[in-house]
């Protein structure tokens, strides 16, 4: 075998321990592609990340060892915003893309912060601490009033990526932390997987409160706690959106779209790229789409070093 099959191998082997057979192994002598064929789009997928230990039958996980099957999916679909289709926000890849300048970068943070509204005191806040403390202060829903602990987002204030699931499941509400289960492990290594530390980015929820039994946001709460994230948005200014999840990606774009129509390609929120891909739960539950989610993740990490080159 030549050194550089050799690299090739030990680079793979590396990436393997992280990630599992979510890695694409290239055809060559010795490294024979797998054939492993993802199922179709499943009609309802699970979005929430919640470390309960609980039956079979329910949709929470756990962070202790369970099998994947133990986790099944199950995530209804959200309702549309008015007068969105997916066809308002989708752009097609390319394989370059310019590097925002700062007039740039400032028109599309201030309009994503216009689009909270104009009574709301979120206006006025000016760091992420402020908008933390006005959250846990605050009661914007019924959920508002029931949680345990808010759970607001974690990583880098100033992080370049923006990881968004859908909304807190029983760990994370006591723990006021997103993605603590077993989904939380798995969306690191998949970061780990193409470069990124956890600590390197930011991850919120579309909803900072848990809604009862891990049930799907609904539209009224959606509306509620939206503005929330795009107050963390215009503040954190990222590059890059990744949206984990169905619902997460309907909630963010305002459309309503499957999430094989969402994914592998980029769509355009007020001028930053955003890409939808598997929940990390659906992942524990359904291993073979493990392989789309690890192609979703390498779009995503080549389109990051183009923007932050």
């Amino acid at each position: 075998m030549s050194n550089d099959l050799k690299d090739l191998r030990a680079a793979l082997e590396h990436q393997m321990a992280l990630f599992g057979d979510l890695v694409v192994v290239p055809a060559g002598p010795d490294l024979l592609p797998s054939t492993t064929a993802a199922p179709s789009e499943p009609s309802q997928l699970a979005t929430q990340e919640s470390s309960q230990v609980v039956p079979q039958e329910s949709s929470q996980e756990s962070e202790h060892a369970l099998e994947p099957d133990a986790i099944p999916i199950s995530e209804p679909i959200s309702e549309p915003a008015e007068n969105e289709t997916a066809q308002d926000h989708i752009v097609p890849i390319t394989s370059e893309a310019p590097r925002m300048s700062s007039s740039t970068e400032d028109t599309i943070y201030g309009h994503i912060e216009s689009l909270i509204p104009e009574d709301s005191p979120l206006r006025r806040l000016d760091t992420l601490d402020d908008v933390r403390t006005w959250v846990s202060a605050t009661e914007l829903i019924e959920l508002d009033r029931t949680r345990i602990n808010p759970v607001f987002g974690v990583g880098n204030p100033n992080a370049d990526l923006l990881v968004i699931g859908e909304a807190p499941g029983a760990d994370e509400d006591q723990k006021g932390e997103p993605f603590v289960g077993r989904a939380g492990q798995l969306l690191t290594k998949i970061l780990e997987a193409i470069g990124f530390e956890r600590s390197e980015v930011y991850i919120a929820n579309i909803l900072k409160s848990r809604p009862p039994d891990n049930r799907k946001p609904k539209p009224d709460e959606v509306r509620a706690h939206i503005p929330i994230l795009h107050k963390q948005i215009a503040l954190i200014q990222p590059k890059l959106i990744l949206c984990v999840g169905r619902t997460s990606g309907t909630s963010l774009l305002g459309i309503d779209s499957s999430l094989k129509d969402m994914r592998g390609t980029f769509h355009d929120y007020h001028g930053i790229p955003v890409l939808v891909t598997y929940h990390p739960a659906a992942l524990l539950r359904n291993p073979n789409w493990k392989r789309p989610t690890w192609e979703d993740v390498q779009l995503l990490r080549e389109r990051y070093d183009e923007l932050t080159a």
